[in-house]
């Protein structure tokens, strides 16, 4: 496998581990849950993925030849009016997803080297991809935490859970159990 090959493998990978965080802290809220804010000023899970969403349509729609920043996209209004319900806030967290994984898909090394603007500013497809991939697992850290914090006790957690290092080291390297 070249080195164009395994970055875009990589990629993928971790944007879908981010993507799978993201659908199991939304499994565990319910509709109002979604729209909890912390003060009147912060953002709720619903406005936080409106937000990705818009990024999502706008940076991966026509990648390889339109600017990143669609002039269709009113970023402002990502923040407004959150979504209303669970499964409508569903749907577009999946069209954005699709939207960015058809479009990894769709790059191979015909286009690799083809310069990708955002916001008017070139990039290389890695920079572009990379910027995006900073992007989103920050935003998916906080829906994480807020859905811990709206969950409090009864959240399960996504990765090892407090006190469960020994258990998951013996088991991945092969260990038994004490």
């Amino acid at each position: 496998m070249n080195f164009q090959e395994n970055y875009l493998k990589n990629i993928v990978f971790e944007f879908h581990r981010y993507k799978t965080m993201g659908d199991n802290t939304f499994a565990q809220l319910s509709d109002n849950e979604i729209l909890w804010k912390y003060k009147d000023t912060d953002n709720s899970i619903a406005i936080i993925v409106k937000h990705m969403v818009g990024n999502m349509l706008s940076r991966w729609t026509n990648f390889l030849t339109e600017d990143g920043e669609k002039s269709w996209r009113n970023r402002e209004m990502e923040f407004e009016e959150p979504y209303t319900s669970k499964v409508e806030m569903l749907a577009a967290w999946e069209k954005g997803w699709k939207c960015l994984f058809d479009t990894l898909e769709s790059i191979n090394s015909s286009n690799f080297e083809t310069k990708i603007k955002i916001r008017d500013e070139e990039h290389t497809i890695i920079e572009a991809v990379n910027r995006q991939l900073a992007h989103y697992p920050s935003h998916v850290g906080q829906l994480a935490f807020l859905g811990k914090m709206i969950k409090g006790p009864d959240w399960i957690s996504l990765s090892i859970p407090k006190g469960g290092s020994d258990s998951f080291n013996k088991k991945m390297f092969g260990q038994p159990k004490s």
